[in-house]
């Protein structure tokens, strides 16, 4: 798509009509356009392709602390010192418990999300067998979230009833190691890669307010484009104390707000999901619901305070949205997980 000369709606329609902004094309509208007019835009391609339907997922930190990677922004690093709480996987009525309340509360997701590398040997035996023991008494959609795993694991959590994989990019290939250099982001591509040939559903996206450019968060954008990434997690740092990010500032509403404006033109078929961060928008995301946000994550975080699930769907219903399937087109319905 050309975009030199074209006005914002112009663009956004022309992404409605099937076209889609790509890696040559020249994507400052993206950062010069008026926020409201870049909103509207959003606005007009979320509804096209997603409806009013917004997608909640919740989490549960399945075992916590004693990372031995390097990631800046991290509370559970090892190299850390964040006074988080260490616990080993957890047990399996435990885990279930929680994914029974969310199913109750309306949830549409509910993931498992372990510290480390990779989860392995007998921790991985035993969240395939937490999985099985969900899946076989209850009816939301099951995620992992358990690092880079091969191609075997993988396997197994598709057996057990897992059917997306989370696991983010953060940031673009440049900004990369300034975060993290105990592996790399090609480790995270091969990953992703490795999860969509075993017929996962990927959720990636990352992290932004680490120190990064906006050319870094287009650059984001456009590489879970092309990767075809299918929900797209928007975490604003919330710095925590006695990590190496721990005095980097909060960012703004409005550049909490622009950066999904642009993930939506970039990626418009994607749930764009609020994740850490929330809270520093104004009504807790409403706008950004209704302007390039199709999903969220909600109740608690792993470490940074979330937001209710009841609060949630007080907050879909004053904005005229509903969790309950999907209106929106086929393209849509087929496409987001």
């Amino acid at each position: 798509m050309i975009t030199k000369g074209i006005d914002v709606q112009t663009i956004a329609q022309r992404i409605i009509d099937g076209e889609r902004l790509q890696r040559s094309d020249d994507l400052t509208f993206l950062l010069n356009t008026p926020l409201e007019e870049l909103q509207a835009g959003a606005h007009e391609i979320q509804t096209h392709f997603c409806g009013n339907h917004i997608d909640f997922c919740t989490i549960i930190n399945g075992k916590s602390g004693r990372c031995g990677e390097n990631c800046k922004y991290c509370a559970q690093a090892a190299c850390h010192k964040t006074g988080i709480e260490e616990y080993d996987f957890l047990p399996k009525e435990e885990i279930y418990r929680h994914a029974l309340l969310n199913q109750n509360a309306g949830v549409n997701r509910f993931s498992i999300v372990t510290s480390g590398r990779a989860l392995s040997g007998k921790d991985f035996d035993k969240a395939i067998e937490a999985y099985n023991f969900m899946r076989e008494r209850l009816t939301i959609d099951l995620c992992a979230s358990h690092g880079i795993l091969n191609r075997e694991q993988f396997k197994r959590l598709r057996e057990a009833g897992v059917s997306s994989y989370h696991h983010n990019i953060e940031t673009s290939r440049r900004f990369f190691p300034y975060i993290c250099t105990s592996h790399s982001y090609d480790d995270r591509i091969n990953t992703i890669q490795l999860a969509q040939s075993e017929g996962f559903c990927v959720c990636s996206g990352g992290i932004i307010g680490m120190g990064e450019t906006w050319e870094d968060r287009l650059d984001m954008a456009v590489s879970l484009s092309e990767l075809g990434i299918e929900s797209i997690p928007i975490n604003a740092l919330m710095p925590v104390k006695g990590t190496a990010l721990e005095n980097r500032e909060q960012l703004g509403a409005d550049e909490i707000l622009r950066t999904v404006a642009l993930f939506r033109y970039i990626n418009p078929t994607a749930n764009i999901r609020l994740a850490a961060g929330r809270k520093l928008l104004p009504q807790n995301g409403a706008t950004a619901f209704i302007n390039g946000a199709s999903a969220s994550i909600t109740g608690d975080m792993l470490t940074t305070s979330g937001t209710t699930i009841v609060e949630d769907m007080k907050l879909l219903e004053s904005l005229g949205l509903t969790n309950k399937g999907s209106s929106g087109s086929a393209a849509a319905s087929s496409k987001i997980n």
